[in-house]
């Protein structure tokens, strides 16, 4: 009979550590989605001051060929951290372009404030697809026109 008990315990303790290492893992992603969308935000600002277009793909900010010389403002086209895939949502430019991006992962966020001044309109969002990373005024949260990187747009 003790033996069940203590089994019993045990299961219950593994079960809260698992929970709180998922809860440590979530929120490491949370910052590396920070550091990588404001990274992102970072490079297609400078690309559009090196030619005040902005970038037609995520691409275009690792080799910028308009120049006589190519430029860099990437290292490389990141993956979103909370889905493990390439495939952000994007906010749309003029022309097609890319002026932000976004995680399109599901779940509500555990960091709900304390941001840096330039994410300061993510405090209190209910989703990560309130994270958008825009480069211009009103940086936080657009009143623009968003869809997942790759979906064509409506005719």
């Amino acid at each position: 009979m003790g033996m069940l008990v203590t089994v019993a315990v045990v299961a219950v303790m593994l079960m809260e550590v698992g929970t709180l290492w998922s809860s440590v893992l979530q929120r490491e992603r949370e910052l590396e989605l920070l550091a990588r969308g404001n990274e992102i935000r970072r490079a297609i600002g400078l690309y559009y001051g090196a030619g005040t277009t902005y970038p037609k793909s995520l691409e275009d900010l690792v080799l910028d060929r308009r120049q006589p010389t190519t430029r860099r403002y990437l290292r490389k086209a990141y993956d979103d951290p909370l889905t493990g895939t390439a495939d952000w949502g994007v906010v749309e430019g003029p022309g097609e372009t890319i002026m932000g991006v976004f995680s399109k992962a599901t779940g509500t966020p555990f960091k709900q404030g304390n941001f840096a001044v330039i994410n300061q309109g993510f405090t209190g969002q209910g989703s990560y697809q309130g994270w958008v990373f825009l480069h211009g005024s009103g940086q936080s949260n657009p009143e623009v026109p968003i869809r997942p990187h790759g979906d064509q747009p409506d005719p």
